[in-house]
């Protein structure tokens, strides 16, 4: 069973992509968004798609942290 978590990527102009990935996935866009030498664009690999981002229009990465909770 994959290890699933919400990731949400946001862009310049104000959108918001909010996607499902796996840490792996998360821990590349990081990895992608922190090197000076990577290339413009990154594949990222989602539960049911993939979707190509542009690095240079990248605001911010938000992931939760995994911490389920149950109940109010």
């Amino acid at each position: 069973m994959p290890n699933l978590r919400r990731l949400d990527v946001g862009f310049q102009g104000g959108q918001v992509l909010a996607v499902r990935i796996e840490v792996e996935a998360y821990d590349a866009l990081v990895r992608a968004l922190g090197d000076d030498r990577s290339e413009r664009w990154h594949q990222l690999d989602t539960d049911d798609s993939q979707v190509q981002i542009d690095l240079s229009q990248v605001v911010y990465v938000q992931r939760e942290s995994g911490n389920q909770k149950v109940g109010f």
